[in-house]
């Protein structure tokens, strides 16, 4: 499989698993084939850029991430190897706000 199905064939997976935590999302660029859009679209609010690798370079993914995100989107990498679990890595400034609103909601 060349890399450009493997990338699709990754979106649509985590396009699936997203929606089955009830998100409404599709792959981004599966209708328009631009630069600077999400690969996965329909969480708000964030700029996923989906990596379905065995060896990813997780600073050079973050930076795509960072560079085609709008300025009110946070950039995440979703990422997995093979027959591993989808993580999501976020910048730490984004994931501290994250997590205080957690903790407000337990008050």
């Amino acid at each position: 499989m060349n890399s450009r199905n493997k990338g699709a064939t990754g979106e649509r997976e985590l396009a699936k698993v997203l929606r089955g935590y009830g998100y409404d999302c599709r792959r981004g660029q599966q209708y328009c084939g631009a630069n600077g859009y999400a690969d996965v679209v329909g969480m708000p609010g964030l700029h996923i850029e989906c990596k379905r690798v065995e060896r990813l370079n997780l600073d050079d993914a973050m930076a795509q991430a960072k560079a085609d995100a709008r300025d009110e989107e946070i950039p995440v990498v979703m990422h997995r190897k093979n027959n591993g679990e989808w993580s999501v890595t976020i910048p730490l400034k984004d994931f501290v706000v994250i997590y205080r609103e957690w903790e407000r909601g337990k008050e």
